[in-house]
């Protein structure tokens, strides 16, 4: 039997505490990552993490024992994100 998909996406701001502002679990969870896709965010898996984040409230921030694995999700995004700038610049000069 497979499980379940879950999925959380989280909104975060410089000098703020991340919140989590969607989540769900099968089609609900198809359609926020599809969703984050189509909008060009990153997706990472990460199944201890998300079903520790499915756990909060909306709009809730995330609990100090997550703030680790977290921060180790926003440098993966951050770390992409300049590498597209970087090849996006390339492309242009």
């Amino acid at each position: 039997m497979k499980k379940n998909e879950v999925a959380v996406a989280l909104s975060y701001a410089r000098g703020d505490i991340p919140r989590v502002i969607a989540k769900g679990t099968g089609e609900i969870a198809k359609r926020i990552i599809a969703t984050a896709q189509e909008l060009g965010i990153p997706v990472q898996q990460n199944e201890l993490l998300v079903e520790a984040l499915a756990r909060i409230e909306l709009t809730g921030e995330i609990p100090p024992e997550l703030y680790q694995a977290v921060a180790e999700v926003l440098a993966f995004v951050y770390r992409l994100d300049d590498a597209y700038k970087r090849h996006a610049e390339k492309q242009t000069s």
